[in-house]
């Protein structure tokens, strides 16, 4: 090889840089939607380009639902999610994931007089919440994303929803659903609550290492708790 190629071959592979595909969401108010302007906004979204900054990375979102999200991940789709995942055995048992960042609970709402188990309840395909209410024999009213439930509850053609925390503030907010009068209720059930993570590709153990460094230092230097007080009204653990 003379001098020349082996020097553009060197320049070449000093100038590659590695782009980091990040699975996210749309239509998951407050953690992740669409501005009207179009723009991709959302706690998670947010957080995913701190990370991603801290880490010196550069990152292109893919657009996942969530039952997706775990096989995009396990088949080498995408580097990591920037989407909320309970840490199940099951999930840890697919793919890698990072050091807790909050804890999750999940919230009953429905219209008043409806308990748990007494009506469809609408759920996110692949989420925790549809997992739960299909292992307690719920009859169940499965949606792609948190948004179309939000739809379904104003519009009538919904009773109920059985919903992640975040959620389920932006729910009571939403001024389509205001006037319907929903209750809502904590679901006291350990399967519904726990630590909340990123996943990420189970074959880049480096990644997640640097993940988890990041995730420490946005902590640490403030930048999590303002993307939190910005989507979220109260402070996630």
């Amino acid at each position: 090889m003379s001098v020349f190629c082996l020097v553009a071959v060197v320049g070449l592979a000093h100038g590659a840089e590695r782009v980091l595909k990040v699975g996210v969401i749309h239509h998951s108010p407050p953690m992740s939607y669409l501005e009207a302007s179009g723009a991709l906004t959302g706690f998670n979204v947010e957080i995913m380009r701190e990370l991603c900054k801290e880490m010196a990375a550069r990152c292109e979102t893919v657009v996942l639902t969530l039952d997706r999200v775990v096989d995009a991940l396990a088949d080498g789709e995408v580097d990591f999610a920037a989407v909320s995942l309970l840490v199940t055995p099951e999930r840890r048992a697919r793919i890698l994931l990072t050091k807790p960042y909050y804890r999750s609970i999940s919230v009953w709402f429905a219209r008043p007089g409806i308990k748990p188990g007494e009506a469809r309840v609408a759920v996110v395909k692949g989420s925790i919440q549809a997992r739960y209410a299909q292992a307690h024999a719920w009859p169940i009213q499965p949606f792609d994303n948190h948004e179309a439930i939000f739809g379904a509850l104003s519009a009538g053609r919904a009773e109920a929803a059985l919903l992640p925390m975040a959620n389920a503030v932006a729910l009571r907010q939403d001024p389509r659903t205001l006037a319907q009068g929903l209750s809502s209720t904590v679901v006291q059930d350990p399967e519904l609550a726990g630590d909340a993570a990123l996943g990420v590709n189970p074959r880049d153990r480096a990644l997640l290492d640097k993940l988890n460094e990041a995730i420490d230092e946005i902590k640490r230097d403030g930048r999590f708790d303002r993307i939190n007080t910005r989507f979220i009204p109260f402070r996630l653990q």
